[in-house]
């Protein structure tokens, strides 16, 4: 298949739902948290598939990009959380640069969240919390071996999997030193909202000394 089938194939694709809910600028609070948290319980009323799903972008000391998603563990006023091993790709990045963007994406809704900002490590007790309320398969894998590390095989894995579960039933309450929970400490937020009358409608708010500022932006 040539360049030019895939461009029209791509291009007929459907991109949003059929109902497109509004985005009334200058009625938003002041606080982009308070309309994130708006934005998030609509789309988990209205059905929108993984409205938790987020992706999170980060980069080493080299400034070597990468971004994955993962779900969204907590939401609380001064940012967002996500747990993992310190020991896997986007630990060792946020070690190395404690700071992500992060992206939702409700097809449904026509609606993007962007945020960026620092990234704080949480208290334990919090890692720990999320890690027990996992279930005892996913602590078995994240027990299991180093995230991202090359897999030499099924079998491998296997193995590894089995060890771990019997760490579990002999300690129900183990929770590795390296599982963290992160904290997203937005200083940029940006509302994006699809509609059928022009391309888009984006809100940016930036953090300021005594609060938050807020800009339309240019489609």
């Amino acid at each position: 298949m040539n360049n030019s089938s895939w461009r029209d194939r791509l291009r007929a694709l459907p991109v949003f739902g059929e109902n497109l809910p509004g985005f009334a600028t200058d009625a938003a609070p002041s606080d982009p948290i308070a309309l994130f948290t708006e934005w998030l319980a609509f789309a988990i009323d209205d059905g929108v598939s993984q409205p938790h799903a987020m992706t999170v972008a980060t980069a080493n000391a080299d400034a070597v990009a990468s971004a994955r998603t993962v779900i969204l563990k907590d939401l609380t006023p001064d940012g967002l959380w996500f747990s993992t091993m310190t020991n896997s790709r986007k630990g060792q990045d946020l070690a190395a640069n404690p700071t992500a963007a992060l992206l939702f994406y409700w097809r449904e809704q026509g609606r993007q969240v962007r945020l960026s900002g620092g990234v704080v490590v949480g208290d334990r007790a919090v890692a720990e919390a999320d890690f027990l309320q996992r279930s005892i398969e996913a602590r078995a894998v994240a027990i299991a071996g180093q995230q991202s590390a090359v897999l030499t095989g099924r079998e491998q894995f296997d193995s590894a999997v089995e060890d771990a579960r019997a760490i579990l039933e002999f300690k129900p309450d183990y929770v590795p030193d390296a599982w963290t929970a992160y904290q997203v400490r937005p200083t940029t937020v940006e509302f994006w909202q699809a509609t059928r009358d022009r391309d888009q409608i984006r809100l940016r708010y930036s953090r300021a000394d005594d609060g938050w500022t807020q800009e339309l932006l240019w489609p």
